[in-house]
């Protein structure tokens, strides 16, 4: 756990959402945690990978260099910045060793073309947003969702964030890939009232080229979770050509009903869309399938029905999409 130079742990956070409805029951203040180990090719927010603070750059924000300029006159390397530029805007950062990550840019920018990804917060912190709602949670059986990223990575930090919510009687959910030490997730999941995780292939070696590692921790886990009687709710991403075969989905639906008992609360079926590729801009970065072209709503929702059924014949609750009620 990172611990800042008075002594405080703290959590390396992207992303703060309040007013959520889709990841967990009623209203909802997601708490997105920076870092995971997978790269799912897929993946909607790249911000969300590394385990360290980013800049992130919108050169369609920039004002324009001649007409602010502070992002360069703030940089400690003075006309060897490595901010990069053209047509009088702001382009894009190159990656030099010699930048220290300093962000006096991103803390200059006054449009915010340059955005530092990751938050370092506290508990308190944390805590002052989360109760700002408590009204909302109240009112409609809402709470707390971790997220990320891979919550499993700040495991530390998010059990004392997830304690202090229990601690002010707070529903609390975390949303993890469950690729973790099995031990960290048990640590996790003792304030923890509800887990949200996928299962994005059956078959290992094609959830290796999917997402850079193996399923047998990720459906060990989901094993220990539903044998710890953790209300589990289980999504699929369902991605065109990669694993929306009626093989995979069988084989998805005989490991819930014989290996998990059929002890989910419900199984979402996610479509995929294709987000995220202005963030894989901001940070250089190329998006992994953007020679992909997706179907038509039509084929797809109509797929996606077609699957769901499919997960009906095994027993379990399967809903096309994660707007429907789940608890």
């Amino acid at each position: 756990m990172k611990i800042t130079e008075d002594g405080e742990p703290y959590g390396l956070i992207t992303n703060i959402q309040k007013y959520t409805i889709h990841d967990g029951p009623g209203i909802r203040t997601e708490i997105f945690f920076k870092g995971c180990p997978l790269r799912c090719i897929w993946c909607s927010n790249p911000e969300g990978q590394s385990y360290e603070q980013q800049i992130g750059i919108y050169p369609s924000k920039c004002i324009g260099l001649s007409k602010c300029s502070l992002c360069i006159n703030s940089c400690p390397r003075g006309t060897d910045t490595p901010i990069k530029t053209e047509d009088d805007r702001l382009l894009s950062l190159q990656e030099i060793p010699e930048c220290k990550n300093c962000f006096r840019c991103a803390e200059e920018c006054p449009s915010r073309a340059i955005m530092i990804w990751g938050k370092k917060m506290s508990v308190p912190e944390l805590m002052k947003v989360i109760l700002e709602d408590r009204n909302f949670y109240l009112k409609t059986g809402g709470g707390v969702t971790l997220s990320g990223g891979e919550v499993m990575l700040q495991w530390e930090f998010a059990a004392l964030l997830l304690k202090a919510c229990r601690d002010a009687s707070i529903h609390t959910c975390v949303e993890s890939s469950l690729y973790c030490p099995t031990e960290h997730m048990e640590k996790v999941y003792e304030a923890t009232d509800l887990v949200i995780t996928d299962i994005k292939h059956m078959d290992t070696e094609r959830h290796k080229e999917y997402t850079g590692v193996g399923n047998e921790l990720i459906l060990k886990n989901i094993k220990r979770t539903a044998e710890l009687k953790k209300p589990l709710v289980i999504r699929i991403p369902v991605v065109p050509d990669h694993n929306n075969s009626e093989k995979n989905i069988r084989a998805t639906g005989e490991f819930i009903r014989d290996v998990l008992g059929n002890h989910v609360i419900q199984l979402q079926l996610i479509p995929f869309r294709k987000i995220g590729t202005e963030k894989y801009a901001t940070l250089n970065l190329p998006y992994p399938m953007g020679d992909f072209s997706p179907p038509e709503r039509s084929v797809w929702e109509k797929n996606l029905l077609r699957l769901t059924e499919i997960m009906k014949e095994y027993n379990i609750p399967a809903v096309a999409g994660s707007s429907q009620k789940m608890c």
